[in-house]
Parts: structure tokens; sequence; C-alpha cells
């Protein structure tokens, strides 16, 4: 990690007074599983309290078991009353199905291509770039994930970039060229920025 740090505060000097305000990188890295997936479908859309209170619902209901198997055994109307919109417990069950048919490979995941991931991951319901990209950061570990529709990531560019507007795909792409091949951390830290700040 020491070499990421060095090539940021080399190549960028807003991200060099960035890294040296928040201190050290500390990721929390979260498991690359099914039970990991299923929480970030969760999750999607809602305030952290919320999902929590959902995902909880939803351990308890599977004796905090969240198995492929487990989540197929609720039925529609069950996982309704656990709090989960109809979409949400469609692609629940989408995800369960593709991970029993070996159509979503969770073992196989590590060894492939930040492309074959996002490939791999967004062909089940529900699961879009962005979740599949928060999973190749925060599950996978990958260093170079640059994810352009994170509002965080855009709120803060402007904070940081003194932009007049949120940037777009290609001015975040722009930016982020002295990044790579460590995007992730450089977003870890520009989320960072962002902690004591009200969200645009």
């Amino acid at each position: 990690m020491r070499k990421a740090i060095l090539h940021l505060k080399r190549s960028d000097p807003v991200l060099k007074a960035l890294i040296e305000r928040v201190g050290p990188y500390a990721l929390e890295m979260a498991p690359a599983d099914f039970p990991e997936l299923a929480r970030s479908i969760v999750y999607q859309q809602l305030s952290g309290k919320a999902a929590a209170t959902i995902y909880g619902r939803l351990e308890a209901a599977v004796n905090r078991r969240v198995t492929p198997r487990a989540v197929l055994r609720l039925d529609e109307a069950r996982m309704r009353s656990l709090g989960l919109s109809k979409q949400k417990a469609a692609y629940l069950r989408d995800l369960a199905e593709k991970t029993l048919a070996r159509e979503v490979d969770f073992p196989a995941l590590p060894a492939m291509p930040d492309q074959e991931v996002l490939a791999h991951l967004t062909a089940v319901k529900g699961i879009g770039v962005w979740t599949a990209q928060m999973f190749l950061i925060f599950a996978l570990g990958r260093p170079d994930v640059m994810p352009t529709a994170d509002l965080g990531i855009r709120a803060a560019m402007k904070n940081l970039y003194h932009l007049p507007e949120l940037p777009k795909p290609a001015e975040m792409e722009k930016i982020a060229a002295a990044w790579r091949p460590y995007c992730s951390v450089a977003c870890w830290y520009l989320w960072r920025s962002l902690d004591n700040q009200a969200a645009p």
C-alpha cells in the first residue's frame, strides 16, 4: 500500500494534501460472497439504518445463514413481510438462482479480471455497474476501480478540484488518469474527504 500512496502523492498535489490531512489508508474489506452481494441489493436506494433493519430481518428469517437455498425457501409474501420491495425480492431470488446454477461463481471471482467480474455480476437482475464496482473495491480489493457514477466521488472531486459543477464521467476519468493504477485507493480518500460534510 505504501507504493500506492507514494504514487498518488507524487502524481497529484491535490490528492497529496488530502492524504496528509486524512492520514493512513484503512479500507475495511467485506467478504466476497453471496451474503455480501445480497446485502448490497438490500441496501440499494435506502438509508443505512432502514437497510440494516431489513437485512437484519432477512438474517433472522433464515437463522443467520443467508444462503441461496435459504433465500429461495422464502416465498414472495414472506420476503415482502421483511420489508423488501417486490423488485428487491425478485432481485434476491435471481441472485440465488444464478448462484446455485453457477452462473454467478463466487469462488471464481478473485481470479477474474475486473471487466469479467463486472460482466459476471451485472448479469444478475438489480445489480448495476456501480454495485459491481463497489464489490470489486470492498470485497475483492481491486486497486484500480474508478466508479464515475458514484455521487460521493463526484461531490468530492467538485470540492477538491474547485469545479463549477459535479463532474461528468469524462472529466472524472481525465482527473483520475494520474491516479492509475490506484484509483480505488484515491477514491477511498475522496470518500473520507466528505465524512464531515453534508451530502450534496
